[in-house]
């Protein structure tokens, strides 16, 4: 690589945005508009889709816990491209099989690849982002250009495959080749060596009650966002929405969240990171909320939308937050973090599922998850007076 990239913060995002894209709008989230054609076409009921959703959050949640520890330090760089081409593979797995068992083993096996890349390329990037906030927004809204293009994707092949049902094997093995482009491009534009911290191993977190209330709304956010987050096209399905609506209700969660952290500046100027991840917070809720008790067409795309608006908004002013409040250990602040954010994924699936397939849709388990998201509210208002 050319080490004059090292000095080009931008390029830097910008190599951050195109591997936040490929590891979470691919390797995470693609299994959302591809589900339906799965459900469809194997088929799979919706405790099946629970299962192998919690399948992939277990194995971001044992990625997260493997980041946790000092293995990593002065490779960063080479874990982040391991976790970029495992991703890649593991995607193209999915075309291979119809199993339920070996879906869910796939799916943990990414997790664990896409929480490596995400961590690992978040602790390279990030320190060029101290005083640079277009480098933050950019890297981070890498994850809302991969939810967009893997909805374009999708409609894409269905319609050359003739339908949702024939066509998802085709959209596992797209966005397998997709990553792995990209994957090739992060290696070129990806510093060799963290800034300023080079192999040095941090020290443990302190546990003080602002970062362990902080802990507690993230982890318990992982709960009240991704039932929305993984059965939103799946909920528009089953109202009849309409291939259409689908790929717009995917499509807008995805270009919301690729501009929301530009559209969220004006909020942390004006009130600070603390007000402003609370405030998301609660327009999330009126989201996940709407995208049940709305009709079908609006609901899921009110839903995408604030889903879209917020989601990226927590999670990068959630992990902001977590830096400021433990200085000393940013990388194991980031870390836990998103382990708790991990296991509040795994639980929010399996239940969803669970209640789905018991009374015939996901309204209850949606509604549970707005009134978590509230609980995330009240979670963090102590924190406010520590994260200015």
């Amino acid at each position: 690589m050319n080490t004059g990239f090292s000095s080009r913060p931008l390029l830097i995002g910008f190599a951050g945005a195109i591997s936040m894209a490929a590891a979470m709008g691919f390797g995470r989230f693609f299994y959302t508009p591809i589900l339906p054609g799965m459900i469809a076409g194997i088929p799979l009921s919706a405790a099946d889709a629970g299962y192998i959703a919690a399948g992939n959050f277990a194995g971001y949640l044992a990625g997260a816990i493997l980041s946790a520890y000092g293995w990593a330090a002065g490779r960063e760089r080479n874990v982040a491209l391991a976790g970029l081409l495992a991703t890649a593979i593991l995607l193209a797995a999915m075309a291979a099989t119809t199993s339920v068992v070996a879906f869910t083993i796939i799916r943990f096996l990414a997790g664990v690849a896409s929480a490596l890349a995400m961590i690992f390329t978040s602790s390279i990037v990030l320190p060029y982002a101290v005083g640079r906030d277009n480098v933050n927004v950019l890297h981070f809204g890498g994850v809302g250009l991969g939810i967009a293009l893997s909805s374009a994707l999708v409609l894409l092949v269905n319609d050359v495959a003739g339908d949702a049902a024939h066509g998802w094997r085709f959209n596992w093995l797209a966005g397998a080749a997709i990553v792995l482009v990209v994957a090739g491009i992060v290696a070129w534009l990806l510093p060799r060596q963290t800034l300023g911290t080079g192999a040095v191993v941090e020290p443990p977190l302190k546990w003080k009650m602002p970062l362990t209330l902080l802990i507690l709304s993230y982890g318990l956010f992982g709960f009240g966002y991704v039932i929305t987050a993984t059965f939103l096209v799946t909920i528009a399905r089953m109202g009849d929405a309409g291939p259409v609506v689908e790929f717009l209700a995917w499509f807008l969660t995805g270009t919301a969240a690729a501009v929301s952290l530009l559209l969220w500046r004006p909020v942390v100027r004006r009130f600070g990171l603390g007000q402003a991840y609370v405030a998301a917070l609660g327009l999330q809720a009126v989201g996940v909320l709407g995208s049940v008790e709305l009709p079908p067409t609006p609901g899921a795309l009110f839903g995408g939308l604030l889903l879209g608006a917020t989601f990226m908004v927590v999670t990068a002013y959630g992990l902001q937050i977590g830096r400021k409040l433990s200085p000393e250990s940013p990388r194991r602040a980031l870390a836990v973090m998103t382990a708790a954010f991990g296991t509040g994924q795994i639980i929010g699936p399996l239940g969803a599922g669970w209640l789905a397939q018991g009374s015939g849709s996901f309204a209850l388990p949606t509604v549970i998850a707005a009134a978590a998201l509230l609980v995330c509210v009240v979670l963090a208002l102590p924190v406010l007076r520590h994260a200015k």
